[in-house]
């Protein structure tokens, strides 16, 4: 059997290149302005099937979504059949492919990459998918639609739902009917799965509701769905669910704009009291962030390093409870942008790696220990068990009623949580089933540890592939002599701290400082921020004001 050359060439001459646009594949998969992403959704459409083909017609996931970005952006990811992100060595087959200039051009392309990766084209291929709310998701899954027919893929749509329940889908669909299946593969079944665990953890009346803002996307739906299943154990207020207004999606509200700015959605003012929890959920119900008013009315942000420290600490008393603590190895990961008491506070009680930043170092570090607790402090992020910890956790036998409490306790936290992925609805429920079992609110959370102030800067530069890091993005080892220039600024800080790093993406350069005090954090930022300016070569009428 070979590539169906003439139906590809038929179906791709309507999904033409736009001219002069380049597209890079990275570790949201593609995501630019949705208005110039038709030929990238047809081609990754034959991608999607060429990688089913590639694992012997395992189910291939497709994500159509653009995250915490602005509406008229959207995007698109692969996701492989255990719910992971897509095999890091075919990024740059999806970037070439998607960067082939004509219809020809994109065949021949194919058929090389098909020979150097020996695909058997005869293999069955099946791809599902799904979309997030934005205006130009309907014309673009119609585009990934062409792509998998000029294959003869089969297709299964899952329609409009979050990120984290399609990743669900690809593992419960590949998973089913073996010995690691992950639960029943439709939306009910992930809302039964997550709401039963939960259910169980926490078996007792009612919490007051917690505010969700669903960022005017996606989540909206989802935490609807999920609700209905919560009625006797955690009553929920949405807001922000304008999924059909034009503009609303990410708008003033969401986890994004509650930790860049670090204050309520206006769209709250008049909602949240003070004492009360609530949480912001992302565009397409990736990240999760807390946060909540105190006594004065004043503002508290729990982001994901709060996430960690909570979740951890309560993962770690219950392995010991059951008495699995020498059997079972707890760890965190993080990145250099985790606030440093946060590290401190972990340091103190379980292993801590920092790793770049980016979702699959998290992940993969995450799955080096038996279970491996991972957030960013945009809020994204799970636990990871082992397949050998998992199986410890359901045939364990325990020897007092105690540990048989706290055992259950376990399997419930691990079935609550979406290994497959960041998932806020998930995240929710485990942090509201700690807090229940620890009977806290969200100051006695948030009292912990106390963050250190810290600032984020974005520098741009004519060139930011001059920067080069190491120590897990810690430290510059390019442009010469800028980190000791650095070290000599942090030295003069209490509890300083600054690094700086190139984006993924574009040409700036971000640098992180955090300090005793929130001046002295802005302060070093903004110094930092003029070294690298000076140093990169920048124009020095162009020099931002706060630099000066």
């Amino acid at each position: 059997m070979s590539l169906p050359i003439d139906d590809i060439r038929r179906l791709s001459d309507l999904h033409p290149k736009p001219q002069g646009i380049s597209y890079q594949y990275g570790t949201a998969g593609f995501r630019t302005l949705g208005k110039v992403l038709d030929s990238v959704l047809f081609r990754v459409g034959v991608l999607a099937a060429l990688r089913s083909k590639k694992l012997d017609g395992k189910t291939i996931g497709v994500m159509v979504t653009a995250s915490h970005n602005p509406e008229p952006d959207n995007g698109v990811k692969l996701v492989d059949p255990r719910g992971e992100m897509l095999e890091t060595s075919w990024e740059s087959h999806a970037t070439v492919l998607a960067n082939t200039s004509s219809t020809d051009e994109f065949i021949s392309a194919l058929q090389d990459f098909i020979k150097t990766t020996d695909i058997d084209i005869s293999k069955p291929a099946k791809v599902v998918y799904a979309r997030d709310t934005r205006p130009s998701g309907p014309a673009l899954v119609a585009a990934l639609e062409d792509g998998l027919k000029a294959t003869g893929a089969e297709g299964r749509n899952a329609g409009v739902t979050t990120t984290p329940i399609l990743h669900y889908l690809v593992r419960t669909i590949n998973t089913k009917g073996t010995k690691q299946s992950y639960g029943v593969d439709t939306e009910e079944g992930y809302y039964t799965k997550l709401s039963s665990a939960f259910n169980k953890l926490v078996g007792r009346p009612p919490r007051p509701p917690l505010v969700i803002d669903c960022a005017n996307g996606v989540g909206a739906l989802a935490a609807r769905g999920l609700s209905r299943y919560l009625v006797n154990s955690l009553p929920v207020q949405l807001e922000n669910t304008a999924i059909d207004t034009p503009g609303a999606l990410n708008n003033s509200c969401g986890a994004d704009f509650v930790k860049v700015n670090q204050k309520l959605p206006p769209s709250l003012t008049d909602v949240l009291h003070p004492g009360q929890r609530a949480c912001s959920l992302d565009g397409d119900a990736d990240r999760l962030i807390y946060f909540y008013l105190d006594e004065r009315s004043q503002f508290h942000l729990l982001d994901g390093d709060k996430i960690t420290t909570v979740v951890a600490s309560f993962i770690v008393e219950l392995v010991k409870a059951v008495g699995l603590d020498e059997r079972l190895k707890v760890g965190v990961v993080q990145t250099a942008y985790a606030n440093g008491n946060s590290t401190k506070y972990l340091s103190e009680r379980l292993p801590v790696k920092c790793v770049p930043t980016g979702v699959k170092h998290l992940h993969h570090a995450a799955e080096k220990y038996d279970i491996g607790v991972y957030f960013e402090a945009n809020g994204h992020g799970t636990v990871v068990f082992s397949q050998p910890a998992q199986d410890l956790i359901f045939s364990h036998q325990p020897s007092t009623p105690t540990q048989s409490t706290a055992l259950v306790h376990l399997q419930n936290v691990l079935n609550v949580i979406n290994q497959t992925v960041g998932d806020a609805l998930s995240d929710m429920l485990l942090v509201e089933a700690v807090l229940a079992h620890k009977s806290y609110g969200g100051a006695e959370w948030d009292s912990l540890y106390t963050d250190l102030p810290n600032r984020l800067v974005k520098v741009v530069v004519p060139d930011r592939n001059i920067f080069k890091t190491e120590d897990a993005e810690r430290r510059l080892v390019r442009p010469g002599g800028l980190q000791t220039k650095i070290d000599e600024l942090v030295n003069v800080y209490t509890g300083g701290r600054s690094f700086v790093r190139p984006s993924g993406t574009e040409d700036v350069v971000r640098v992180y400082a955090e300090a005793a005090s929130r001046p002295q954090a802005d302060e070093l930022a903004f110094r930092v921020a003029g070294l690298v300016y000076d140093l990169a070569g920048g124009d020095p009428s162009q020099r931002p004001k706060e630099f000066l």
